[in-house]
């Protein structure tokens, strides 16, 4: 029989895991969009830059492969119209990701826009815009999308579904490992069983949801796109979509698999007498313990392979469209890929297994508690081994781990990790306990308790826990009494007579049926007849109490229905209470139950940072893109627009200051250009104006621009050299007057 736990220690549950799932929550809440994997680090015309005739192309420049199409480079005018000739180029040559677009000859002088899309080698959708000027720079209306690819609703839904198919494989595979590998009873526990059906079909959900947003997720960002059939089309040809459709093929077989384990496994490992046999076994009776165990062995061999391969299958398809695809090495990294993907199933999905066969399900024998102790040993060794290999190949550095996102993400990993193996090891401890407890157990308690009760329960600990099923039984036999009153519609004055003996007998009953862990059904009832009133009765038929229109039955024959299914609620009530008392009375058991609650709830916040750190750009991504920048991160190295209001407090002392550094790098001669308008907008000269840059972080400064005035309100600095990148203050001085003047600071970021 399958148990179910106290409400209360459901509610302890549910809350602890509530908890890790906010915490996780908490902290990477604001992770999404993912950070680009594939980043551009170079272009021509480079951005920012000011050529003196228009180019015949565009090109750009990619730190790993990308998927482009026609429409993925636009060049937009200074009034935002698209001037490209609308056709990619491949100009990839060796290790060199380069594509562009062609222009149109005699494009007229300005500041023109181009906007790029594309999705890398890793299946994650990146994107950017950048400008430069032919002749001089203009103003420029062209219109540039405000949202990072893989952004907003759609980048959100798109990580929470990937999120929930690492959880899905994670406890379908691990669960169905459990049960194959560490406790074939387990087959017949309900709460096992919907652990992992409801992980297959998780991962399933989630593999149509993913196919889905793809077309949004890497193009439009307009949620309306999931019914976009010739974009899902499109996706099917890709990498990513090849591996999302493989994953659903492989869901297949792994249904059967489900399929097989919780059926004719389930059936082949039920007790002796409880419907096992089955078929031709059935007829003839006895079964042949030998053939039966082979038979046994041979399911579970079948079992085990079949489901080795499907699991390797699933893992394959996220290592064929992730980091593992791409970089350095990728024929080993996808191998080891799976491999740690495995491990991270064998060892979270077994501990969700273990966890819930605790909780909700009969006393796990310390052989499944000590088989899994030792596959979970062997899956960190395996986590390990993987996990130095990936951080290498991701990190590079030991400077990167620091300075880097992912550097940082990798660290608080390691130390969930550490955290999860601090506890796995109090779990280890407590296992250890199960056996030493074992040693000592009187064999009889031992086998009253199904093998699974320590021998502290024997003397005064039996009996306190037989008064307290009593004491439950006997609540529960009051509530059931006033339900079987209505039911039992009009009672007699001989029924309400022999009322006491009847609760007599349920107690006696409740008090017998704790005392034995497998109670017998209750007798059936007695007449209710007094001996002594029998002849008084028959002699003086007037003292007879009147026949009722509608007489009882003879409770010999046709005992009342309301009363035996009373006393079969005792019966399971008495039953339910022995079976959670003799759970909880085992401190050892109690307190691995505990331990393996707080391991699934840090394996929680793990999965969390897992699925982000896949999301992320690898340290060594980012240190390329560094390096073919001169050093500084792409974010930085575009020229610095400021929009100053300011106010001298005289007579039109107001105005706002228009402050262009182009292209806005350190170690660069860089160019200031400075408009003061008027609140109309219309250009206004001042008498004086001064610009100084002081960066106090390396006490340098200030640094004085002389800027030189070129017509009615517009001045130019040439040669603005800031030494090195940061953050620098801007200090900004209007004089509109011999004694009216007013000093604007603001920050700027130099790459």
């Amino acid at each position: 029989m399958v148990t179910t736990g106290p409400p209360a220690r459901r509610s302890a549950v549910l809350r602890m895991l509530v908890v890790a799932v906010a915490l996780a929550g908490a902290l990477f809440g604001g992770a999404v969009p993912a950070s680009a994997h594939a980043a551009l680090t170079g272009s021509t015309p480079a951005q920012g830059s000011v050529v003196d005739r228009a180019p015949e192309q565009v090109s750009l420049t990619f730190s790993e492969g990308v998927a482009m199409g026609d429409d993925s480079i636009r060049v937009l005018d200074p009034h935002g119209k698209r001037v490209d000739r609308g056709k990619l180029r491949n100009l990839c040559s060796g290790a060199t990701v380069k594509y562009g677009t062609g222009l149109p000859p005699g494009l007229g002088n300005g500041t023109y826009t181009v906007a790029w899309q594309a999705v890398s080698a890793d299946s994650h959708p990146v994107s950017g815009a950048f400008t430069f000027s032919v002749g001089a720079p203009s103003k420029s209306s062209a219109a540039v999308p405000q949202q990072e690819a893989g952004g907003g609703l759609v980048g959100a839904l798109y990580g929470i579904a990937r999120c929930l198919a690492y959880a899905g494989f994670v406890l379908m595979a691990g669960g169905a490992a459990f049960v194959v590998a560490c406790r074939p009873a387990a087959a017949l526990v309900r709460s096992v069983q919907r652990l992992v059906v409801q992980g297959w079909a998780l991962l399933t959900g989630t593999t149509v949801a993913m196919l889905l947003l793809r077309t949004p997720y890497t193009g439009s960002g307009d949620l309306a796109d999931v019914l976009d059939l010739g974009g899902l089309q499109q996706v099917l040809l890709t990498k990513p979509g090849a591996a999302l459709v493989s994953r659903l093929l492989l869901l297949a077989a792994a249904a059967l698999f489900v399929a097989v384990l919780f059926g004719a496994f389930a059936r082949a490992h039920e007790p002796a007498g409880a419907g096992g046999t089955t078929g031709a076994e059935g007829e003839a009776g006895a079964v042949d313990p030998a053939e039966e165990a082979r038979r046994r062995k041979d399911l579970t061999f079948g079992l085990g392979i079949g489901g080795v391969i499907v699991a390797t299958g699933l893992a394959a398809t996220w290592a064929m469209a992730e980091h593992a695809s791409t970089g350095l090495q990728p024929a080993v990294a996808m191998p080891v890929d799976v491999l740690h993907l495995l491990a991270v199933a064998a060892w979270l999905g077994g501990l969700a297994a273990l966890l819930v066969s605790l909780y909700w399900g009969p006393p796990v024998e310390r052989t499944a508690v000590r088989r899994f102790s030792r596959i979970a040993f062997g899956s960190v060794v395996v986590l390990a081994a993987t996990g130095v290999y990936q951080s290498w190949r991701q990190v590079g550095t030991w400077s990167a781990l620091t300075g880097t996102a992912y550097g940082r993400l990798l660290l608080l990993k390691v130390g969930l990790v550490a955290v999860l193996v601090g506890i796995a090891w109090v779990s280890r401890r407590w296992t250890a306990r199960l056996g030493e407890a074992r040693a000592t157990e009187d064999p009889a308690v031992a086998a009253e308790a199904g093998g699974t009760v320590a021998a502290a329960e024997a003397g005064g600990t039996a009996a306190a826990t037989d008064a307290a099923d009593v004491a439950d039984a006997a609540q529960e036999a009051g509530e059931a009494e006033r339900q079987s009153a209505k039911a039992a519609g009009k009672a007699t004055g001989k029924a309400a007579a022999g009322a006491p003996a009847a609760s007599s007998t349920a107690t006696a009953t409740a008090t017998a049926t704790a005392a034995s862990p497998d109670p017998d059904p209750a007798p059936e009832e007695t007449p209710d007849t007094d001996p002594e009133a029998a002849p008084e009765t028959a002699l003086n038929p007037d003292t007879a109490p009147e026949p009722d229109t509608d007489p009882e039955p003879d409770p010999s024959t046709d005992p009342d229905p309301a009363r035996a299914a009373q006393l079969a609620r005792q019966q399971a009530a008495l039953r339910t209470a022995r079976t959670k008392r003799l759970r909880d009375a085992d401190p050892e058991r109690l307190g691995l139950r505990r331990s393996v609650l707080a391991e699934a709830s840090v394996a929680v916040v793990l999965l969390v940072v897992t699925t982000v750190l896949t999301a992320t750009e690898p340290a060594r991504t980012e240190a390329a893109v560094q390096a073919a920048s001169g050093g500084q991160s792409t974010a930085s190295n575009q020229p610095q627009v400021l929009t100053v209001p300011f106010d001298t407090g005289g007579p039109h002392g107001k105005g706002t200051a228009r402050l262009d550094l182009d292209p806005g790098r350190s170690g660069n001669a860089n160019e200031l250009r400075l408009r003061l308008s008027d609140p109309s907008g219309k250009a206004m000269d001042v008498p004086e104006v001064k610009v100084s840059f002081t960066q106090k972080a390396k006490k340098l400064g200030p640094l004085p621009v002389v800027p030189r005035h070129t017509g009615t309100g517009h001045w130019r600095a040439s040669g603005v050299q800031l030494p090195v990148p940061g953050q620098w203050q801007l200090s900004l001085l209007v004089r509109t007057s011999d004694i009216d003047q007013v000093t604007e600071i603001r920050n700027v970021k130099i790459g």
